[in-house]
């Protein structure tokens, strides 16, 4: 049937079927509900700078006793938790302090905790400051830590600190040995005890999980490599001059 129009047109538009059909389903709410798309899920929150540092931080503090002092370091990293209670939860370093009675080294050490702070906020994979850190060599020489390992240096060993707080919260996986690496490992460590006939001891009189006299690997940097069967093997990674 005409329809009379007594105001003027300014504009004009072709319905289309989808419109049409929204049209309907806004004059019948029940219908519009029913075939309403799902609302979209919450945005997936990741380590960024703009972040704000919420109230809490989760904390965990590692002790640093180095023969180059006799005040210890507490070397204390604080981890924001992302996407709490969700599949998406993760935890990652905020900030790090480190703390000590001895102030010889506060200025550079202050620094030091700015700086990578700095960085865990920029987000990203910031597993590269322990590389970094471990390849810093101190001009009076390094020193051996308990276990065997060597340590280049101070920052060597507040990296070592970083490394296993990035592992335990995920950031940086254990290096795993194969069946028969471990096998073969464990195979050397049985026949190297059988040829000695004195006790293990490390140096300083400290009990250590390798023999005596074992010298440095450039692999592992753990004092674990002994000559067996007329080549050089390492007892802690495996490695042999022999392949």
């Amino acid at each position: 049937m005409p329809i009379k129009i007594d105001q003027k047109i300014i504009d004009c538009e072709t319905l289309s079927e989808e419109k049409n059909s929204v049209s309907s389903h806004d004059d019948d709410p029940e219908q519009s509900a029913q075939t309403a798309e799902p609302h979209e899920k919450a945005e997936i929150v990741r380590m960024h700078e703009k972040l704000q540092r919420p109230e809490m931080l989760l904390g965990s503090t590692y002790k640093i006793k180095t023969p180059l002092s006799e005040h210890a370091l507490y070397v204390t990293i604080n981890d924001i938790v992302l996407n709490p209670d969700t599949p998406h939860e993760k935890r990652r370093p905020f900030e790090v302090f480190i703390n000590s009675k001895n102030m010889d080294h506060f200025q550079w050490i202050l620094a030091l905790t700015r700086i990578m702070s700095a960085v865990f906020r920029k987000g990203g994979d910031v597993t590269f400051l322990v590389e970094e850190m471990h390849s810093v060599f101190d001009p009076k020489g390094g020193y051996f830590k308990k276990g065997g390992k060597f340590m280049p240096s101070l920052v060597a060993e507040i990296g070592d600190a970083i490394e296993s707080h990035l592992k335990m919260i995920g950031m940086i996986g254990e290096p795993q040995l194969d069946k028969e690496q471990k096998k073969l490992i464990e195979q050397k460590k049985a026949e190297y005890a059988a040829t000695q006939q004195h006790a293990t001891v490390k140096e300083e009189g400290e009990a250590s999980d390798f023999p005596a006299g074992a010298t440095l690997c450039d692999k592992c940097h753990t004092k674990a490599v002994v000559m067996m069967d007329g080549c050089m093997t390492c007892l802690s990674c495996g490695e042999s001059k022999c392949g």
